[in-house]
């Protein structure tokens, strides 16, 4: 067994965060394990390739519960106690296996398939406004990815209206921060309003999942605690719309850089389920899964992961590992994309993604049928991006129809 050198991504290539699949396939042809530098300067492992990645998700010594076993300052500038991070991503079983029942109950495929005919209200009003705009032009993260994901769990979370533009701030800060200070403040806010909403939603419950997470009870009596609340919404704020945003906004750039699938698609939108799993294969919203903890030396690939260190799974490159999907780097709306790990693998796998492909197939299935000549109107390789490992997603998608 040996260890490895560290590996400064950016220095492999500047175009990293933009394009880091070049950078991964090239670790990978290396071995299954590797220390590196992330953009930010921060040192971690990170594994590659798609049979290592699905054997790392599933392996109990690299830990999620960073609270209980480890130093929780290390990937994250809020504090321990902080209630924002006490949800069912930053745990192991039994506790995680405890937060995920309370709140799967509200992610039933009858309870998803029932958010249908407001997710498509929802899309025709977003699309009404933009297509109102005489330039013809918009910013489609701006005016229809972000907002349609957005109202949907703020809706179903119980979330006034008035307050999602601060979500999205937060939301931002604590997936991609621009400054420790930034990120901190973003945790601090987060949980002060969310635990005022929850003292009114005791006071006056509603038709929502907030309101049914505080009063859920589950057989032996077991409910979430106050912090448990504060975290669990959280959670399920901030995933319940980046991966439908960088899913549209990914999946379209996609389609924009190849006519030839997009115009296969609007011939034949029976071609739209496959598609979006090509979608989530090829480019998909999540780059790398949330850090986990190594409880005690781990030996893969013939390296050795020491105790106590941060480790990335690439789910990006998994899915571009062409011992599991031919021809990985080709964009195929027919392939069959089934395998992908684009929604994780294993305990945490995405509790929303049944809701994810729900939105991502009315709205792209929406847009394409109103804007028959909806294209990109900026030079692709000018799009800004977001910075970091994490969620991997377009901020500005400039188009023209």
């Amino acid at each position: 067994m040996s260890t490895r050198p560290i590996v400064d991504l950016l220095q492999l290539s500047p175009d990293f965060v933009r394009d880091p699949y070049p950078v991964y396939a090239r670790l990978r042809a290396e071995g299954p394990v590797h220390r590196v530098r992330d953009p930010d300067g921060e040192e971690k492992w990170l594994v590659v390739g798609h049979e290592a990645s699905r054997t790392a998700f599933n392996d109990p010594r690299l830990s999620r519960d960073w609270l209980r076993s480890g130093d929780v300052s290390s990937i994250v500038s809020t504090g321990g106690d902080d209630s924002a991070l006490a949800h069912m991503l930053m745990s192991d079983p039994p506790h995680h296996t405890r937060l995920r029942r309370l709140v799967a109950r509200e992610f039933t495929p009858r309870r998803v398939a029932s958010l249908a005919p407001r997710v498509q209200q929802l899309t025709d009003e977003l699309l009404d406004a933009m297509l109102a705009n005489g330039t013809r032009r918009a910013d489609l993260v701006a005016a229809f990815a972000f907002p349609l994901p957005m109202t949907v769990i703020c809706e179903l979370l119980g979330v006034p209206e008035l307050d999602r533009d601060a979500f999205r701030a937060w939301s931002n800060e604590m997936v991609a921060p621009s400054s420790a200070e930034a990120e901190v403040r973003a945790y601090t806010q987060t949980t002060a309003y969310l635990g005022e909403l929850i003292v009114a939603k005791r006071e006056r419950p509603g038709d929502d999942l907030l309101s049914a997470m505080i009063h859920a009870v589950d057989e032996g009596g077991d409910r979430l605690s106050p912090a448990e609340l504060v975290g669990m919404s959280v959670l399920l704020l901030i995933a319940g719309h980046e991966t439908t945003v960088n899913l549209l906004g990914n999946g379209l750039r996609a389609l924009f850089n190849h006519p030839d699938q997009l115009a296969d698609l609007r011939a034949d939108l029976g071609l739209l389920d496959g598609a979006i799993e090509e979608m989530l294969r090829y480019d998909g919203p999540v780059e790398n899964c949330t850090a986990r903890l190594a409880l005690e030396d781990v030996e893969m690939g013939g390296v050795t992961i020491p105790a106590g260190s941060p480790v990335l799974i690439a789910m990006a490159d998994a899915d571009r590992d062409p011992a599991r999907f031919k021809d990985p780097d080709r964009f195929d709306i027919r392939r069959d994309a089934r395998g992908h790990i684009a929604f994780g693998h294993g305990l945490h796998y995405c509790l929303g993604a049944p809701l994810a492909r729900l939105e991502g197939r009315i709205a792209l299935r929406t847009l394409l049928e109103r804007c028959p000549e909806l294209a990109l109107d900026a030079d692709e390789a000018s799009l800004p991006w977001m910075s970091g490992m994490l969620i991997r997603g377009v901020r500005r998608l400039p188009v023209r129809w």
